[in-house]
C-alpha cells in the first residue's frame, strides 16, 4: 500500500522542526496552520520572516539585534553609557529590555576575540560599571573572571545580576519579576 507523499508539506515540517523547542507534533500542526489553515497567515508570516532575514542584523558597537548600523540603544543619547551590561546572546538584550530595569548599554560577549572592542567601548563610554547579566553557571563565572581580568586596568566597578535566577535556565525563560529584582539587587563580585 502506498504511502502519502507530500514533499512541500513534508518540507515545510522539516523546516519547522529545526527551530529550538519545537518538536515533530508542534512541526505538523504549524505547516497545517500556515499552509492550509490559515493561508494569509502563513503568507504574511513567510513575508516577515524574508523582510526579518534581509534587514535585521547585528549592532556594529554592541552586538545586539539592530535594523541599522548601530542598534537604537547605542544611538540614543539618553540612555546611561557609563554602565555596560555584558550578556551572552542578542536575545538576552530584549529580555533585560522588556523588564525595563535598566537604563545603560550593552555588549554581547559571545566570543572571547571581542575583549578588544569590549575595551574599545568601555573607553569611548568612559564606563565605570560592567554588569554581569550571564546565564549562572560555571562556565559563565569563568568568562567573568577571564573578563575581569583582562579589564583589571581600566579600574571598572564589576558586578553581576543578583541571584533568583535559577542556575542554567537562559533569561529568556525567566519571569520578569525575578528578572527585574536580579538587575536592580545586583551586586558587586
Amino acid at each position: 500500500m502506498p504511502k502519502l507523499k507530500l514533499e512541500k508539506f513534508d518540507a515545510l515540517v522539516s523546516c519547522f522542526e529545526k527551530i529550538p523547542g519545537v518538536g515533530k507534533k508542534s512541526a505538523l500542526k504549524y505547516a497545517y496552520s500556515v499552509s492550509l489553515g490559515d493561508s494569509f497567515l502563513g503568507l504574511n508570516l513567510a513575508h516577515t520572516i524574508e523582510d526579518s532575514v534581509r534587514f535585521l542584523r547585528h549592532c556594529a558597537v554592541c552586538g545586539g539585534i539592530s535594523e541599522n548600523e548601530i542598534c537604537n540603544i547605542c544611538g540614543s543619547e539618553d540612555r546611561q553609557k557609563e554602565v555596560i551590561c555584558i550578556v551572552e546572546t542578542p536575545k538576552d538584550i530584549l529580555t533585560i529590555e522588556q523588564s525595563d530595569s535598566f537604563d545603560g548599554v550593552y555588549f554581547v560577549f559571545d566570543d572571547v576575540d571581542k575583549i578588544d572592542s569590549l575595551k574599545k567601548m568601555i573607553t569611548k563610554n568612559s564606563a565605570t560599571e560592567i554588569i554581569f547579566a550571564f546565564t549562572p553557571s560555571i562556565n559563565s563565572d569563568g568568562i567573568m573572571l577571564y573578563i575581569e581580568d583582562k579589564l583589571k586596568d581600566l579600574s571598572l566597578n564589576f558586578t553581576k545580576i543578583a541571584q533568583g535566577i535559577p542556575t542554567g535556565v537562559s533569561l529568556e525563560n525567566v519571569d520578569m519579576l525575578s528578572l527585574t529584582k536580579a538587575i536592580k539587587d545586583r551586586r558587586t563580585i
